[in-house]
Order: structure tokens, then C-alpha cells, then sequence
């Protein structure tokens, strides 16, 4: 095939009849099949495959579930292994699609986990949302970096992760102190804090706090955007959510900060008695004990609280951020 006019056309793109162009979105809604032993979770990423095209795809909480012996809807927050389910997708780009009722082709994708790159569901595009075309980029003549500038920093996110009881809080809080008493412009978002408000409909269980973690990402982003350096203080117990968080920033933007306390050191600690009330099965789902934690394996920072006081551990941060750039 010879094309008439310079076009910058690559693996993904797609050619169609002028006369019957096919669509481009990028929220629909879909059937899925899953096929993994772990649940399809709402809030969290998968890599979405349609022919060539590969991006990112959010996908919300099942409408409902098919019983496939009695084709009959249920009520579900989730799809486990060889469930079907109808459930709205969001991509980051646009995707050319027909309806899978027209194209087999075009229609049809997969699901891939980005972390283990295991194909864990599949998929019918039945059409595109509404909202998907009526909603546009607002482009602002104030950019990040001239707010950053304004403030003689660099804006960063540095995502503190550790079991509770580990000292996150309070280390970040010394960090945030130590940053205001230099004159840099921060915000702390802490865990608990946001549950009174932002995220206060959710609660413990593994869906709940995938949404948790995708909501908070998203204030992220928007206070790194404002050039703060933006301090985040979640438990955040899986591995796919801190990298989904870590992929929504710039290169360079998302330092994630491993408060490393063991299980035993932290539980003995326990300032705010949850572990004892989660020993007593007062508390489900309650990481460390009968939910898992998955701690990073290629953390920027990793302070060892058993060790270091929490003065100590700032001053490391604050090292690093020094020796980095993001403090001038």
C-alpha cells in the first residue's frame, strides 16, 4: 500500500473507508470475561489490547454480573475467575473500535496485568460513552513550571508506604516541617485525614482500597501540577497501585518513600490499637494481619524506623531531595 500524502502512521493506527469511518473513543461500555484466579478490581490499571493498540484502561465497578447457566443479571463490585460481567472502561488515548456486534476485529480486546504481563481478561466493545466526546482538555496559560519557579522548587510527590504503625505520618509530618521551615511550599495528604472526607465512602476491603489509592493519585497529580512538593501518607499495600500512581506523574516526579517496620515491631507499637482490635476480628480486612501488604521492591528511599529515629529519617529524605534537584 502506497499512501498519496506524507502521514505519520505507525503499528496501531487504523485505515478505514472515508465514506464509513470507524470510531475513536475513549470511555465505552463492556463486556467482560475474566480469566485470572485474582479478581478484576474497579480503580485499578490493566494494559487494554485491541489488534494493535495497546494503552491504559481503567475499569469501573461491574454493572452487573451473567449467571451463565440462567443468563440472568446479578449485582456484583467485582468479577472473579470466569465471571462475565458489564462494566464502563476509561483508556488514556483514543481507541479506534466498532461495535464488537459489527467488527469482530475492531471490537474484541484484552486485558493484560502490567505488572506480571498475564493476560487476565477479555472483551466486546459495545459502544462508546456519551461523555466521551463531550469532554475536552481546557489548556491553561499558567504552566507547572512556572508555578514551580514561583516557588524555587521542583514539584514532586514522595508516596510513603509501610504498614500501619510503621511511622509514616510522623515522618512525613517532620519532613513537611523541615520543608516549611525552608520556605518550600508542600502539602501533606494523610490516609486517615482524606477517610473524613474525600474517601470517606470507602471502606477496607481490597476494591475499596484500589479507589482509595486511584483518588488520591489523582489529587496528586493536581497539587504537583500547582508545583507543590506533595507529601502522601497511605498504607497503599499494593504493588499495581503505587505503580499505577507512579505512571499518572512525569518521570522523575513520584519518589516512593518505604517506611520498612516489621510486622511484629509495628504491632507492638500499636499507638491507635487497631492491631489489637484486628487480633480480636473486630477489624477485617486489616493489612498485616488477614489482608496482604506487598512492600516495593525498588523504592527510591527506604528508611528502617527500627533504626532510625524519625528525625533521622527525614534528614534522609531531605537528602536525598537536596542531591536531586528538587529543592532549588
Amino acid at each position: 500500500m502506497c499512501l498519496s500524502d506524507e502521514i505519520d502512521i505507525s503499528r496501531g493506527d487504523v485505515i478505514c473507508e472515508a465514506q464509513n469511518p470507524a470510531e475513536a473513543a475513549n470511555q465505552f461500555e463492556a463486556t467482560i470475561l475474566w480469566m485470572s484466579e485474582d479478581p478484576m478490581l474497579p480503580g485499578r490499571t490493566y494494559a487494554i489490547k485491541s489488534g494493535a493498540q495497546t494503552a491504559r484502561a481503567t475499569i469501573t465497578a461491574p454493572k452487573y454480573k451473567i449467571n451463565v447457566n440462567t443468563i440472568e443479571r446479578q449485582p456484583a463490585t467485582k468479577l472473579e475467575l470466569n465471571e462475565i460481567g458489564e462494566c464502563n472502561i476509561a483508556i488514556d488515548k483514543k481507541l479506534v473500535f466498532d461495535p464488537y456486534e459489527e467488527n469482530r476485529d475492531t471490537g474484541s480486546f484484552i486485558l493484560i496485568d502490567r505488572l506480571t504481563n498475564a493476560t487476565v481478561g477479555m472483551g466486546l466493545l459495545r459502544f462508546a460513552l456519551r461523555r466521551a466526546s463531550n469532554i475536552h482538555w481546557q489548556a491553561t496559560d499558567v504552566s507547572k513550571t512556572a508555578r514551580a519557579e514561583m516557588k524555587t522548587q521542583k514539584p514532586a510527590v514522595l508516596w510513603f508506604t509501610g504498614l500501619s504503625g510503621s511511622g509514616k505520618s510522623t515522618i512525613a509530618n517532620v519532613v513537611e516541617k523541615k520543608l516549611a521551615a525552608m520556605g518550600k511550599h508542600t502539602y501533606l495528604l494523610d490516609g486517615d485525614n482524606v477517610r473524613h472526607g474525600l474517601n470517606k465512602d470507602l471502606g477496607f476491603t481490597d476494591a475499596d482500597r484500589v479507589e482509595n489509592i486511584r483518588r488520591v493519585t489523582e489529587v496528586s497529580k493536581l497539587m504537583a501540577d500547582a508545583g507543590l512538593i506533595t507529601l502522601v501518607s497511605f498504607i497503599s499495600p499494593f504493588r499495581s497501585e503505587r505503580q499505577m500512581a507512579r505512571m499518572a506523574m512525569p518521570e522523575g516526579e513520584f519518589v516512593e518513600v518505604f517506611v520498612d517496620t516489621p510486622l511484629e515491631i509495628a504491632e507492638e507499637r500499636d499507638v491507635k490499637g487497631l492491631y489489637k482490635k484486628a487480633r480480636a476480628g473486630e477489624i477485617k480486612n486489616f493489612t498485616g494481619i488477614d489482608s496482604p501488604y506487598e512492600p516495593p521492591q525498588n523504592a527510591e528511599i527506604a528508611v528502617n524506623t527500627v533504626e532510625k529515629t524519625a528525625e533521622e529519617a527525614a534528614d534522609l529524605i531531605l537528602d536525598y531531595l537536596e542531591r536531586h534537584g528538587y529543592l532549588t
